[in-house]
């Protein structure tokens, strides 16, 4: 189904702290020159403000002077606590009050998953104008005894604002799919924060609440079954990869972004910021998008396409005309 629903405006924000892979290395007892090689990360941020802070900074910037939201969905795998949701943390942040917020949680892949969910909201009439913020903040969970897992986390936050389109105007959201393979379940998680392994419970460990991923099964799992979403999506979509003027992928790794010219996606067409800021999680899609924009790259009419997997194991596509 075609959703005549533009992406009006975006914004992101990057904590100021950088570290680098030279600082991160001794932590990880690797060199700098591996974390480069085997991860594609040299930079990642990390925050020192609270989780509300990050998402609202961006939503600032997504909003400009524009009118408030009339919907508020938080978009991420971090949360502030359990209950109240972070929406309510963001709004106030922002002195906002009466606005529904809640969350769509579908770890990496929770942006796409809220593009759906404000798309399919707006076409049915029940809101105007829907801010979407994944804020993210993964390197407080990193195992320092995985290199590679701990050396691609980073912090940040996006945020982008969808509004039906006006008569005429080619921006429109043609295809969304995702499909979910539980027997990935095991391969990237953190067990810890739920009832399986609650705090309050004496056998649950400080590492049950960090982040641990087998980094090879995951490849090849997600190389095996990210093809056929993303074909599906671009059929729905009545396109090819030819007719694909930019793709906005997950930063899942330095090699996860190669894994695209498999599917004959030249290097040009793809947005990478992989190498600056790591994978920021939820955050990496809108914020590889926001960029785009902000850089004069991503421009109104061309068409994109979103790529992405998530813990699950999950994978999504999302084909729209900016």
């Amino acid at each position: 189904m075609i959703h005549r629903v533009r992406i009006a405006s975006t914004g992101f924000y990057a904590p100021p702290r950088v570290e680098t892979a030279d600082d991160l290395a001794p932590r990880l007892g690797v060199t700098g020159d591996w974390i480069r090689t085997h991860t594609g990360v040299a930079n990642r941020h990390i925050s020192e403000e609270p989780l509300e802070q990050l998402g609202a900074k961006a939503l600032r910037a997504a909003l400009g002077d524009g009118p408030p939201p009339d919907l508020l969905l938080s978009a991420s795998t971090s949360v502030r606590q359990a209950i109240p949701d972070t929406s309510t943390f963001i709004l106030r942040e922002l002195g906002l009050s009466g606005i529904p917020g809640f969350s769509v949680h579908a770890t990496c892949l929770s942006f796409l998953a809220a593009t759906d969910v404000a798309a399919s909201l707006i076409t049915a009439g029940r809101y105007r104008r829907v801010a979407v913020v994944s804020a993210e903040m993964p390197a407080s969970s990193r195992r320092f005894t995985e290199p590679e897992s701990a050396s691609l986390l980073g912090d940040g936050a996006a945020a982008a604002i969808f509004e039906r389109s006006a008569e005429g105007e080619p921006s429109c959201i043609l295809a969304c799919r995702m499909a979910t393979h539980p027997e990935g379940a095991e391969l990237a998680r953190i067990e810890a924060a739920g009832v399986r392994k609650h705090p309050a419970d004496p056998n649950t460990r400080l590492e049950d609440g960090l982040f641990t991923m087998d980094g090879p099964r995951l490849f090849k799992l997600t190389a095996k079954l990210g093809a056929p979403v993303f074909q599906g999506a671009l059929a729905d979509a009545g396109l090819a990869i030819g007719d694909i003027d930019l793709f906005v992928p997950h930063q899942a790794s330095g090699p996860g972004l190669r894994v695209l010219r498999i599917f004959g996606i030249p290097d040009e067409r793809v947005v990478s910021i992989i190498a600056e800021y790591g994978n920021c999680i939820a955050a990496s899609i809108p914020m590889a998008l926001a960029i785009a924009h902000a850089d004069g790259r991503l421009q109104r009419g061309m068409r994109v396409a979103l790529l992405g997997t998530g813990a699950g194991l999950s994978v999504g596509a999302t084909i729209l005309v900016f």
